[in-house]
C-alpha cells in the first residue's frame, strides 16, 4: 500500500511534464489603455458653456466632476462681473439671494489644495478656481472663475516673469498675444480646465452692468451643470 501510494504522485508529475498545461493569458494585461475626458455643459441664462477639465489638476478635476454631479451648481449666480477680465461663481449663497446683497463669502467647508503647473495658463476661456488670502493658495471648493482677459504684449508678458519668476513658452506668449488672458494671476490660481464651446457667451456676461460689488444689477444664472464623460484609446 505504500508503494502504491509513494507512485501514484510520481505518475502525475511525470504526466504533467509531458503534457504541459496552457498558461492563462492575462485578459487585463490584453486590454488597450484607455484615455477619459471629463467636460461639463454648463446651461446659462445667457447661453451654453462647455468647459473640458484638465487630467493634469487632478484634485481640481475630481472636486469639480463631484459637485457637478450633486447638482451644486445649479440655480446659484454668477455673482462677481468684471468686462476684459473674468465672470465668477459657485457661491451657494448666491441661490435665491436678494438683489443687492454681497456675495463671495459662501463656500463648501474645504478647500482644495494648489495644483499649479507651468503648461496650465490663465488664457481666455481658462477655468480657474477662487481662493481667499490663504498662504498656501489652496482653492475655493466650490467657487471658480472663467477668463476672459485680454490680450497682452510680450513686453508685458516679460515684465512678470521677472516680478514672479514663471517663464513662457513661445506657444503660450503666442497665446496671449491672439487671444488674450491675464497672465498676472498665473502661479497664483489653480488653472484646470477651458472652454471649448461658447466663448461669446463668456463675453457677453462679462459685458453685463454691475454694482459697486461687481454684481450684476440682472441676474446671471447657472441653471443646470451635466457631466459628459470622453473615452479614447491610447495608441501604443
Amino acid at each position: 500500500m505504500k508503494k502504491l501510494l509513494y507512485f501514484i504522485p510520481v505518475c502525475i508529475v511525470l504526466y504533467s511534464f509531458a503534457n504541459p498545461q496552457p498558461q492563462k493569458v492575462s485578459k487585463q494585461a490584453s486590454k488597450p489603455k484607455v484615455d477619459t475626458t471629463y467636460e461639463v455643459l454648463m446651461k446659462t441664462s445667457m447661453g451654453d458653456i462647455t468647459l473640458k477639465l484638465y487630467n493634469e489638476t487632478p484634485k481640481h478635476r475630481d472636486n469639480f466632476v463631484a459637485l457637478v454631479k450633486k447638482n451644486f451648481f445649479d440655480s446659484l449666480l454668477f455673482h462677481r462681473v468684471i468686462n476684459n477680465f473674468m465672470i465668477q461663481g459657485g457661491d451657494p449663497n448666491s441661490k435665491n439671494a436678494q438683489p443687492g446683497v454681497m456675495l463671495g463669502d459662501g463656500d463648501a467647508g474645504y478647500t482644495v489644495p494648489a495644483e499649479f503647473n507651468p503648461k496650465l495658463i490663465h488664457k481666455k476661456g481658462a477655468l480657474a478656481a477662487a481662493r481667499n488670502d490663504n498662504p498656501e493658495k489652496a482653492s475655493s471648493g466650490c467657487q471658480f472663475y472663467i477668463v476672459q482677459g485680454k490680450k497682452t504684449d510680450s513686453t508685458m508678458l516679460r515684465k512678470i516673469e521677472q516680478r514672479t519668476g514663471w517663464h513662457y513658452t513661445q506657444e503660450q506668449v503666442n497665446t496671449y498675444q491672439t487671444q488674450g488672458g491675464t497672465p498676472f494671476l498665473d502661479n497664483g490660481y489653480t488653472v484646470y480646465g477651458e472652454t471649448i464651446a461658447g466663448l461669446d457667451v463668456v463675453d457677453k456676461i462679462a459685458a453685463v452692468a454691475g454694482d459697486g460689488s461687481n454684481r450684476p444689477t440682472e441676474n446671471v444664472y447657472i441653471l443646470s451643470t451635466k457631466l459628459i464623460i470622453k473615452t479614447s484609446k491610447v495608441k501604443q
